[in-house]
């Protein structure tokens, strides 16, 4: 049983390190955050083929690494796999591409629909537009692992 927050790091960094020296990858990785996020980001001259397309690989990487994770200890704490700062531009990119809908919304007086994402992602989608007094943002109903998100005006 790992006992705190730098026992899991280490755990969690040891687990990607394995992972990736057997897959033949050249790599570093730094550890950040703290107990609530926790990243592991993953510095490599491969770092296309880690992420993947749209970040793929770094998805799967990021769920063996917790399964194995939560195998030593149950109460492990999700962690973050990045590589190369992908997931935070990533995630920028989301959230500009929420405003910039929301201003064609706004614009238009259309509702529009983006793209099917993964919950995180909408979960960004959401919060990136939570202020905005005009607009307002609804998941479609559905029991897809990927859904739609509805940009509408209030």
């Amino acid at each position: 049983m790992l006992q705190n927050m730098s026992d899991v790091a280490a755990e969690a960094k040891k687990i990607l390190e394995t992972m990736l020296g057997k897959l033949g990858f050249e790599h570093e990785i730094e550890v950040n955050g703290d107990e609530d996020h926790l990243t592991l980001n993953i510095l490599s001259p491969d770092q296309t083929l880690l992420i993947g397309k749209g970040g793929d690989r770094l998805d799967d990487l990021q769920y063996l690494t917790n399964r194995i994770l939560r195998g030593v200890n149950d109460d492990a704490p999700r962690v973050r796999v990045d590589c190369d700062g992908f997931r935070a531009q990533q995630e920028e990119r989301v959230r500009d591409k929420a405003r910039g809908i929301a201003d064609k919304v706004k614009a238009s007086r259309d509702e529009i629909w983006m793209t099917p994402m993964n919950s995180y992602h909408r979960r960004l989608v959401h919060n990136a537009l939570a202020d905005d007094p005009e607009i307002e943002s609804v998941s479609e109903d559905s029991n897809m692992r990927n859904k739609k998100i509805l940009i509408r005006l209030k």
